[in-house]
């Protein structure tokens, strides 16, 4: 079995705009994929906003540069992530495709392979 993350970006403005019950049918779209992707969920969170992101990065003399907020600027940041085990790419986007963030046009998802070193 291979590890996928599956990386939950969206509209930090769009998500603070939605309303309770908008709330409650978003969760409700997680709680579906959790009960049909079971145990193949090894972890899953949702991410403070981006605006309360810490970036580090080193100039080419080696000196770290600490920034407030995401490094890139972008209206899309990243809300969140599952970490899943599975048979296959198929098998993931099979169940990501339950997830409501694909029902917003402010939101998307990322699937990528986590790199296994042994």
């Amino acid at each position: 079995m291979a590890k996928y993350m599956i990386l939950i970006y969206g509209d930090a403005e769009q998500w603070d705009a939605m309303t309770d019950e908008q709330w409650r049918a978003h969760d409700a779209g997680h709680a579906a994929f959790h009960a049909e992707a079971g145990s193949r969920v090894l972890d899953g969170r949702q991410l403070e906003s981006a605006p309360t992101a810490t970036s580090l990065r080193a100039d080419a003399l080696g000196k770290i540069h600490i920034t407030d907020g995401p490094f890139l600027e972008t209206k899309e940041g990243l809300g969140g992530y599952y970490l899943l085990e599975a048979a296959d790419l198929d098998e993931v986007m099979r169940l990501a495709r339950l997830l409501p963030e694909l029902n917003y046009m402010h939101s998307g998802l990322e699937i990528r392979p986590v790199v296994d070193r042994g």
